[in-house]
């Protein structure tokens, strides 16, 4: 669908809910032209207005710095920890990335809310609409689009709320009689993906869709669509969602499911966090466990571009004929250096199952002896329930997993080894595009693999089977169906993922921390070079909002395809005024990338 169309069908829309007098009209229509106010202006609140919403949340009104500004003991202790997430996270100042090239550099808001509760959010949002300012949530704090936070700007801060509460038959409410009691849990905004599968899992013996890193937020995960290591078996986390509570931009909390308020339930699910409401919990539903976790890894070198076209054609026929199914998720990369790395999970199987079928694949690569192992294939096998036990992990496969080394630190603080070289990426440039499952067929083959190995000579390719859904079993096609993500996901079996950083971690005032400009435009080159390879395999491809080019110019039918029009009346619904914006998000065609200035004639389009 092309802009200008939904556009029309935005524009088609109501401006504006009906039971809004002319009065509130008229001065909706004054204040969307205004900028926000930054410090320097007058309409800035005096600081009486700040001590008294200081007051209004108990005192939990903060002014958040950088280490990297305060200097001294502060800015070594963030060279000690920059590279543990669960640190980065704990400080409001910082967010896990530390900018893009270009685009946006890691800066704190101006005062930050540290949200206990969702009376401490309508609080916030009440105060940030009254004086015209700019509103910006933080949860996980890992958006690669800089949406955790904003110079000049509120922010509401939701790391404390990391309630759990397990539900044996949950019914949303509203509900009663009409849907059928599900086990499910209910996780507050701030809590991590590391907290739920503590709890779900480990703990309480069940699995809970959501992300493969840890300590990235529950909440903005499952607002964003959310994939993790067996989405092509349980749906997205979106999916999932059974119901959730909402504070909205009138400062009211509302509870949306199916029953109550179902078009923002709707749009909640997938349609971008941050642009709909400030999300204070959610509940998703759990399923049982299967018997084991694992997973496969190692890489293949090939000793020449022919070798290596045919070694991918290989994997290929391997993947359609035997990978293709719900047992099989995570990636592989086609890397520029000839080497196919693999890092797949499977769930359901054991190890000598998983071992029977890698076995005709391994063996058509020993066989030819011009390839090598760089890293030998190993299967690694686990009891389902152990996936997320740190201490389980550290008896049984040490190596694998590394852990928050602060003192005091919980004992379940974990990431996955390798993870620690993500925190504090500095973004040269990010692609993604969904695959379609027909690519797969014998018809359609020669041209994937042709596609692949071209973009791959300009940058190495990561193809996450989990984050398409093609292949996996009808309730979890159905469930995702049912969301506001681009319908592609549901046709395609990989997500394409391209992308480029620095060497290290740039936030502003970071010693060593300098960006090295030439690199980052010889990355973006390559990136561009490997993309264009890949539209002109599939040029409407859509991408993965939450990991996607920062200036993607047709975002909104390469997000949320046919949904967009849809999502955009929900959005005129519950925030006519515009008070949540987030770079690319929902409704943000009425304001520049800053969201602080609005674009002319932004009436006309919403």
């Amino acid at each position: 669908m092309r802009r200008r169309d939904l556009l029309k069908a935005a524009l088609a829309a109501p401006i504006l809910p009906l039971a809004l007098s002319s009065n509130t009209k008229m001065r909706f229509e004054q204040s969307l032209l205004k900028p926000r106010v930054r410090p320097r202006d007058t309409d800035w609140p005096e600081p009486a207005h700040w001590e008294e919403l200081k007051a209004q949340v108990g005192g939990r009104l903060i002014v958040p710095q950088s280490p990297f500004a305060q200097g001294g003991a502060a800015t070594a202790q963030a060279l000690k920890y920059i590279h543990n997430p669960y640190y980065v996270g704990d400080e409001p100042g910082l967010t896990q990335t530390s900018g893009w090239f270009g685009a946006w550099t890691s800066q704190p808001s101006r005062y930050a809310v540290v949200a206990e509760g969702a009376g401490d959010m309508v609080a916030a949002v009440n105060f940030a609409r009254k004086h015209r300012l700019r509103l910006v949530v933080k949860g996980g704090g890992h958006s690669y689009q800089g949406t955790s936070d904003a110079p000049d700007s509120l922010l509401v801060w939701t790391r404390r709320m990391r309630g759990i509460q397990h539900h044996s038959a949950f019914v949303g409410q509203g509900c009663e009689g009409h849907v059928e009691p599900r086990p499910a849990v209910t996780l507050g905004a701030g809590c991590l993906w590391m907290d739920a599968y503590e709890a779900v899992t480990t703990l309480g013996g069940r699995y809970v869709q959501g992300g493969g890193c840890p300590t990235v937020g529950v909440a903005g995960l499952v607002q964003s669509g959310g994939f993790g290591h067996y989405s092509k078996t349980f749906g997205s986390a979106a999916s999932n969602l059974l119901e959730a509570e909402v504070v909205t931009a009138d400062g009211q909390i509302c509870i949306a499911n199916a029953c109550s308020h179902p078009d923002l339930f709707w749009g909640l699910k997938g349609g971008g966090g941050g642009s709909l409401g400030i999300v204070t919990r959610v509940t998703l539903r759990t399923f049982e466990l299967p018997n084991f976790f694992g997973g496969v890894g190692g890489e293949i070198r090939a000793p020449s571009d022919g070798a290596y076209r045919e070694l991918i054609a290989r994997f290929f026929t391997f993947y359609q004929s035997q990978l293709f199914n719900p047992h099989w998720g995570e990636h592989i990369t086609l890397r520029s250096d000839n080497v196919l790395s693999l890092t797949m999970m499977f769930q359901g199987l054991d190890a000598s199952t998983v071992e029977h079928i890698w076995a005709p694949f391994l063996e058509w690569v020993r066989t030819n002896k011009s390839y090598r192992f760089d890293s030998d294939v190993s299967v690694l096998t686990l009891p389902a329930q152990h996936l997320w036990d740190g201490a389980y992990f550290q008896k049984h496969f040490p190596g694998h997993v590394r852990f928050d080394d602060r003192p005091g630190a919980p004992a379940s603080n974990m990431l996955w080894d390798g993870e620690q070289n993500e925190v504090g990426r500095f973004i040269h440039g990010y692609r993604s595009a969904w695959l379609p499952a027909a690519l797969l067929q014998p018809d359609r083959r020669d041209s994937l693999i042709d596609t692949l190995f071209d973009a791959s000579r300009s940058r190495s390719i990561e193809l996450y089977f989990g984050k398409g859904l093609a292949g996996g079993p009808s309730d979890a096609l159905l469930r995702t169906r049912d969301t506001a993500m681009n319908p592609q996901v549901l046709d395609a079996f990989a997500l394409a993922i391209l992308g480029a950083d620095a060497d290290h971690p740039a936030y502003p005032g970071m010693p060593g921390g300098s960006i090295d400009t030439e690199k980052a435009r010889r990355d973006i080159h390559d990136l561009d070079q490997a993309m264009n390879a890949i539209y002109r395999l599939v040029p409407d491809a859509g991408s993965y909002f939450s990991e996607s080019d920062y200036f993607l110019r047709d975002w909104q039918s390469r997000f949320w395809g046919t949904n967009y029009p849809r999502l955009a009346a929900i959005k005129q619904r519950y925030d006519p005024f515009g008070l949540f914006v987030i770079h690319h998000g929902v409704g943000s065609e009425a304001w520049r990338d800053d969201g602080f200035t609005p674009v002319a004639g932004a009436r006309q389009t919403l």
